[in-house]
């Protein structure tokens, strides 16, 4: 019988605080497809002489962040010097924090699991090497060095990659609920580093592998997957992990050895003599608290408060820009919220899915949706009519306007029904004396060309009142 392993795994999350300046100097942050090295300034550039001066704005958003995590906020917080020569760190060192971070001991909730929070603390970014394709150079841009960072690192209590990339998505949506991040890893603004060992279960932990600079949750699962595959093939073969930090490879989809895992021994921390200790009081936790949006956690409470289903209360509320659209929709709609949800998560999901992008990049607005559903409610169109006018609503029409320009309003004229209804069974002689003789379902034969007789635009339910008094049943 082979021998089971399980894996244990960590993860390092780094978010990029959404701050206006940088977390030490006044150094603007909005760099972002910028040209190379042009938000710099003396502190950025390591330069003699030059003194740090705390962020307010990242402190607050980073106590906000770890209130959301649950985490225990309160009292004093230190940074240190960690000492390490890289050449994206023009200081070398960086402002981290060491045994007084700024949040402890919190736990995020996911898919009915806690995953618990060891710590998140304040640091500035590094820069960035730039490995141009067929060289023997790297180019250097220093425009994120001195960025206002948080990195959050969680017990070992995540089992499996995909629940990974679910933890992710997770902090992701708390992260842009709270507007403290932008968390996007495409833009580097949420980057991770996962810790990743296996053992038998029921023994002690084994040695962890540390992949370096994750920058995709894709990236996150794949990475896991394979060095759980591979520590597993070693240990089975007789062999041993060894503590290293390792990269990944996206290409050929494997990691491979970085340098060996240093120690805190090697960063030789001590507390930063430029910056005092600082001191977060319950006055200050309360001033933030108050401040702070509603997380992903609470906007699912409320949607399933609103009969809302499970399921779709959860992607919705772990979507920033759905649940924003929802919330306006749902200030002028007083309908079952279920009944828009069911359009943002089908067709205009499915909409915006064949053209790669989020709701907020159409014309669609909470105000056309409503109208839609709205029309629908009312009985003025069907809804088969609503879903041939969505493309154009997704575009920006109004569907009021579309209604009564095309003449589209559901015929509900008893007489006009009725009408057609006669000229269809004087046209189906052989299927009315089938119902007549007792079978009652052969009655459907005939509901299809009287809808298309009324052009579609009859209401269902009244033809097939109409049509069943016409034959008796």
């Amino acid at each position: 019988m082979p021998v089971m392993y399980e894996a244990v795994i960590g993860l390092e999350v780094h978010l990029h605080l959404k701050t206006r300046s940088k977390i030490f100097s006044a150094c603007s942050g909005e760099y972002f497809g910028e040209g190379p090295n042009t938000f710099t300034d003396p502190l950025t550039l390591g330069l003699p002489g030059t003194l740090p001066t705390l962020n307010r704005e990242a402190v607050e958003k980073a106590i906000m962040f770890g209130l959301a995590l649950n985490c225990d906020v309160e009292g004093f917080t230190q940074f240190h010097r960690k000492n390490y020569f890289y050449p994206d760190a023009p200081k070398n060192y960086q402002i981290s924090q060491y045994d007084r971070p700024i949040a402890r001991n919190g736990w995020v909730e996911v898919n009915g699991e806690r995953i618990g929070i060891t710590r998140a603390h304040l640091e500035d970014d590094a820069g960035k090497l730039i490995h141009p394709a067929y060289t023997n150079y790297s180019l250097l841009d220093l425009n994120r060095a001195g960025m206002a960072l948080i990195e959050m690192v969680t017990e070992p209590d995540i089992k499996s990659p995909e629940q990974a990339r679910d933890f992710l998505n997770m902090i992701r949506s708390i992260a842009q609920s709270l507007g403290v991040s932008d968390a996007n890893p495409e833009e580097g603004k949420m980057r991770c580093d996962v810790n990743v060992s296996v053992r038998r279960p029921g023994e002690p932990l084994g040695t962890k592998v540390e992949v370096k600079n994750l920058n995709s949750f894709k990236s996150v699962q794949r990475a896991l997957e394979y060095e759980i595959e591979r520590q597993t093939r070693v240990l089975a073969n007789g062999g041993r992990i060894s503590q290293d930090t390792m990269g990944w490879d996206d290409g050929g989809q494997k990691t491979f050895v970085m340098r060996t895992k240093e120690g805190e021994a090697d960063y030789r921390y001590f507390p930063e003599p430029d910056l005092p200790p600082l001191n977060i009081t319950k006055e200050w936790i309360d001033e933030v608290r108050a401040r702070m949006p509603e997380v992903p956690q609470q906007k699912f409470e409320r949607y399933v408060a609103l009969a809302v289903k499970e399921a779709d209360a959860r992607v919705i509320s772990e979507s920033v820009t759905l649940s924003r659209f929802l919330d306006e929709a749902l200030k002028t709609y007083t309908g079952e919220a279920q009944k828009v949800v069911n359009w943002l998560l089908t067709d205009v999901a499915g909409w915006l899915a064949a053209r790669i992008i989020d709701i907020s990049e159409s014309k669609l607005t909470p105000e056309l949706l409503v109208k839609l559903v709205k029309l629908i409610d009312a009985g003025t169109i069907s809804g088969k009519m609503a879903k041939e006018l969505l493309p154009e609503v997704m575009e920006g029409a109004d569907p009021d306007v579309l209604v009564k320009e095309r003449g589209l309003a559901v015929v509900t004229d008893t007489a006009a029904i009725e009408a057609a209804i006669q000229k269809i069974l004087d046209l189906n002689p052989d299927v009315v004396a089938k119902v007549q003789a007792g079978n009652a379902k052969a009655v459907n034969a005939l509901f299809g060309p009287i809808m298309k007789e009324m052009g579609g635009k009859a209401k269902p339910e009244i033809v097939r009142d109409l049509l069943n008094q016409k034959l008796g049943l």
